[in-house]
Parts: C-alpha cells; sequence; structure tokens
C-alpha cells in the first residue's frame, strides 16, 4: 500500500486520470445498466442462493 503523503507531485500527476478519462467516466455513470442473458438482473431468490467465493474478513478473523 501506498502512502499517499509520500508520493511526489509528479509521481501523482502521473497517477491522476487526464481530463478525457474523466469525461469518460462521467458518461459511463449516466449509462443505464442492461442486463442481457449472460448477465441476467440478481432476483431476491438468486440473491439468496449467492455464496462468496473468497470469505469476509471477519469469518477469518473468527
Amino acid at each position: 500500500m501506498v502512502n499517499i503523503k509520500e508520493i511526489s507531485a509528479s509521481t501523482a500527476k502521473d497517477l491522476a486520470f487526464s481530463k478525457e478519462e474523466l469525461e469518460e467516466l462521467e458518461k459511463a455513470k449516466k449509462m443505464p445498466i442492461t442486463f442481457d442473458k449472460d448477465c441476467p438482473e440478481t432476483t431476491p431468490e438468486r440473491a439468496l442462493k449467492f455464496r462468496r467465493v473468497n470469505p469476509s474478513r471477519s469469518t477469518l478473523r473468527a
């Protein structure tokens, strides 16, 4: 993990999103979610059957 306070100004600038990338992100936020047969909308019944692939951290600590 990187401490943001230790990053130089030039490194921070290199890691920042460009103007075009920020515009694309804003455009994507406004697009509606489209479900299809490969990615159907989750129903409450399907959500109950969902199982995590990796256990949550609280489960690992117990």
